[in-house]
């Protein structure tokens, strides 16, 4: 945003906000966001639900953004306690999590509003207007669904009115139209239980798995696939596993630096085909899973990594694929790469961090 912007309810007060969440690289994003607005002014910033209870008892805010997935004590558990001890507060959840059961037990349980972090930066100004007001809000996505489900076409828009009753919410489902998500890792083991577990769920569905890594993540991947269980061990023998190196796999389609459209979509339209004609019975979901775009990024080239995820929401959208893609938080850029950082997770459907 490239002007100071202002809340319409702010014009004689500035809201304060205590911001909620432990993703380092998320706070940032969103704690440049809220300074581009004139009306809105960041009185906390904590990691966890403890220390939330206690800066909201202290700081009395106007407005308490949080997290769902905290550590020591959880968003939606923290709320009562979040409300008790700051009555007049609003709370706004602010969250990865895209489970629309999660959305419906955190407004059930107080909460005013509730964004999804993929759609943090067009809506979040308007959902704080929204529960200042002393309306409701709900993401757009979810609205959209809600309504779907009622054959009601009026949730097109971003502001979710106060008449929206546990009985819509009941409606919610989850219909998560891609499935391309990001983890943000602290450490190897922590990338590779994550992994493990996404690609063992694949194989003992019966679908075929991908992963394009670096070589020891691709033999520390399959010594944990073998030790896991006999089912995986199994489905590597059937060939419903395929394990590629990320060098190798980027030089089929990286052009001056940049990924190619048509080389990288029939790079993976051929690889998709291969991994269908192996799966086992009538599964047809296959699941890619890697760290090209952050090999990418850690080569400097930051353009390119966000083309290629731009790409991936492609194939996402286009095959029958779920997306995992890992970044090490090692040495992560956070607010000198805020556009960067905001244009990677805007291209997932979820966000994760370990």
């Amino acid at each position: 945003m490239n002007s100071k912007q202002e809340l319409a309810i702010s014009k004689n007060s500035v809201v304060r906000i205590l911001f909620v969440d432990d993703f380092a690289p998320w706070r940032h994003l969103v704690i440049a966001k809220l300074r581009d607005n004139c009306g809105l002014r960041i009185v906390g910033v904590v990691a966890d639900g403890l220390d939330a209870i206690q800066k909201a008892r202290e700081l009395q805010p106007d407005l308490i953004l949080l997290d769902i997935g905290l550590p020591k004590i959880g968003g939606i558990a923290v709320t009562r306690r979040l409300l008790n001890v700051a009555p007049n507060s609003k709370i706004l959840f602010v969250s990865r999590d895209l489970e629309l059961g999660t959305a419906q037990v955190a407004l059930n349980e107080g909460g005013h509003g509730y964004v999804v972090n993929s759609d943090a930066d067009k809506e979040l100004f308007a959902a704080i207007e929204a529960v200042m007001m002393g309306k409701r809000f709900l993401s757009s996505r979810l609205v959209s669904q809600a309504s779907e489900d009622e054959g009601d076409s009026r949730g097109t828009g971003q502001l979710c009115k106060a008449t929206i009753s546990p009985a819509t919410l009941l409606l919610l489902k989850k219909k998560v139209g891609r499935y391309h998500e990001a983890d943000f890792y602290s450490d190897d083991s922590l990338f590779l239980d994550r992994f493990t577990r996404f690609v063992g769920a694949a194989l003992k569905d019966g679908s075929v798995a991908i992963f394009v890594g670096t070589t020891s993540h691709k033999i520390s991947l399959l010594e944990r696939l073998h030790a896991e269980s006999p089912e995986n061990r199994a489905a590597i023998q059937q060939g419903r596993y395929i394990a590629l190196n990320a060098a190798e796999f980027l030089s089929t389609f990286m052009v001056s630096d940049m990924p190619d459209t048509d080389r990288f979509m029939k790079t993976v339209d051929d690889l998709i085909s291969t991994a269908r004609q192996r799966r086992n019975g009538g599964h047809l979901r296959v699941a890619a899973c890697g760290e090209c775009a952050h090999t990418l990024w850690a080569q400097g080239n930051a353009d390119a990594a966000i083309r290629l995820e731009e790409l991936w929401n492609e194939i996402a959208r286009t095959y029958n694929v779920d997306v995992l893609c890992g970044y090490s938080l090692k040495g992560f850029p956070c607010e000198e790469s805020t556009y960067t950082v905001r244009r990677i997770c805007n291209e997932h459907s979820a966000i994760h961090s370990w």
